[in-house]
Parts: C-alpha cells; sequence; structure tokens
C-alpha cells in the first residue's frame, strides 16, 4: 500500500508561483506513474499533469501546458509540480496519485490507484 502525502499548497496572488510535493512512503515509488489532479468546488476531479517512472515522458492538461511543470526524484520518493503565472481559476485542492500501470501516462482518475489526502491552493485576483 503506497501512502502519498502532499504538502506545499497555500493563498497565492494571481502571477505568482507555487511548488507542490508529494512524498511517497512504501511501495516501488520509482515504476509509478505519478499524476497530480485538482478539484474546485462544485466541480468533477480534473487532470493536471502526469509524468512515468523515470521521468522521461510527462502528460499535461491544456489549461496548464506552458505554466506548470511536473517533475519527480526517485532517490526522495518525491513528485513535484511547479506552478507558475497562476490564475484564480487554478484555484482547487490539488491532489496527487498514483498509477501501477507501467509508463501510462493516463488522465483518468479512475486508473490511479493510491491518492494523497489533498492540499488547499488558492489564487486571489
Amino acid at each position: 500500500q503506497v501512502q502519498l502525502v502532499e504538502s506545499g499548497g497555500g493563498l497565492v496572488l494571481a502571477g505568482g508561483s507555487l511548488r507542490l510535493s508529494c512524498a511517497a512512503s512504501r511501495g516501488t515509488f520509482s515504476i509509478y506513474t505519478m499524476g497530480w489532479f485538482r478539484q474546485a468546488p462544485g466541480k468533477e476531479r480534473e487532470f493536471v499533469a502526469a509524468i512515468t517512472g523515470n521521468g522521461g515522458r510527462t502528460n499535461y492538461a491544456d489549461s496548464v501546458k506552458g505554466r506548470f511543470t511536473i517533475s519527480r526524484d526517485n532517490a526522495k520518493n518525491t513528485v513535484y509540480l511547479q506552478m507558475n503565472s497562476l490564475k484564480p481559476e487554478d484555484t482547487a485542492v490539488y491532489y496527487c496519485a498514483a498509477d501501477r500501470t507501467i509508463l501510462s501516462l493516463t488522465n483518468r482518475p479512475s486508473e490511479y490507484d493510491y491518492w494523497g489526502q489533498g492540499t488547499q491552493v488558492t489564487v486571489s485576483s
């Protein structure tokens, strides 16, 4: 059973930056695809970004391309989401998730096996 703990959320002004971290314990972190999702009040959970186990491939939602960067440090069992040029519409609870399917970059929440508890990101205008 993989346990995921997110951190780094907070309140930021529009145009600002935040870096989210997700630390994994247990499991074979380096083979899991890791993803970031977000959920705003009253909306469905939506895909943000994903990265393969070796970090060689990434996938981004169109809404964050060019602004967000996903990366990982397998030595630290941690995945990151660098968020730049933040907009009020980026406000949501951000979740990290792990997919045991090797080399998957799926954007479907149902395909991910483990989830963190989420961290709140609020962008004020």
